[in-house]
């Protein structure tokens, strides 16, 4: 029986429901409450259990109050149970404010170690895993999430991301813009029915996902080193976006128009050094 009071950080599958351990269906049958990103999402794993254990949502946009109630039931001397919709809670996860929250409290926090996106696609990367920097999700706006790859590839340990199916591609751009020739695996869909571990450089990727609809969870994992480009020249960092923009789906004349109000280079430039590297 699991102790009174403590918090316990259940990992959970990623999609295959038969990667669940026996400690952790154990712990979410005796635990009292279990705290979960979305109820339906983790009603349907409990279903298919036979676990009927009681369920409260605990999320990004969950307020104050929510976050101190599960503390003070804790305090009572309630077991309760935080699960995420897949993998380990607490690894850029919303959960991790309630960990943060009990360890301040003085509340026991117990993990039961389960499936976990990046680590699944770094042991599959074929890539140096002695060192490696998980960045998380990256970030949305284009200059910011350019800095943040360039930062990668200036380092020495193999890096890991989460992205966005709408971004991805995106992504892919800007990163076959500093290093073209970087190796990149985009792990999708872990072990789910439409499983896919795409390999290849930054470019071929960035071309085979430009104006392509991608679906599902996705870890992005690249080797350290390979920055080839240099951003100070403005033309340059003009044309980068444009790739961007390419990715999202606009034409080669549109992308250059619209790099060329957001920097002002010149629109024709940006046009020609696009169409010079087959864009």
């Amino acid at each position: 029986m699991p102790d009174p009071g403590t918090l316990y950080i259940v990992g959970t599958p990623l999609g295959n429901l038969e990667d669940i351990s026996p400690r952790a269906l154990r712990v979410l049958r005796e635990v009292d409450l279990i705290a979960a990103e979305d109820t339906r999402v983790t009603g349907k794993l409990l279903a298919h259990f036979d676990i009927h254990t009681r369920q409260t949502s605990y999320h990004r946009h969950s307020t104050p109050e929510r976050l101190a109630g599960i503390v003070a039931r804790l305090h009572g001397g309630e077991r309760v149970a935080l699960v995420s919709d897949a993998g380990m809670p607490g690894i850029s996860d919303p959960g991790q404010q309630l960990i943060a929250a009990c360890v301040t409290a003085g509340i026991a926090v117990v993990p039961i170690p389960g499936p976990s996106a990046v680590i699944t696609a770094l042991a599959v990367s074929g890539f140096n895993t002695d060192r490696f920097r998980f960045l998380g999700f990256l970030p949305r706006g284009h200059t910011e999430r350019l800095a943040a790859l360039r930062d990668s590839l200036t380092q020495p340990d193999t890096c890991a991301a989460y992205e966005s199916p709408h971004r991805v591609a995106e992504t892919l751009a800007d990163l076959a813009t500093l290093a073209p020739d970087h190796p990149v695996l985009m792990a999708r869909e872990l072990t789910k029915m439409f499983e896919e571990l795409r390999r290849g450089t930054a470019r071929e990727l960035a071309d085979a996902l430009a104006g392509r609809e991608v679906l599902g969870e996705i870890v992005l994992v690249w080797p350290g080193g390979g920055l080839t480009v240099v951003l100070e020249d403005p033309l340059l960092r003009a044309v980068t976006l444009a790739r961007g923009y390419r990715a999202e789906g606009l034409s080669t004349r549109d992308a250059a128009a619209r790099a060329a109000a957001d920097t002002g280079a010149a629109k024709r430039d940006i046009y020609q050094a696009l169409l010079g590297n087959g864009d």
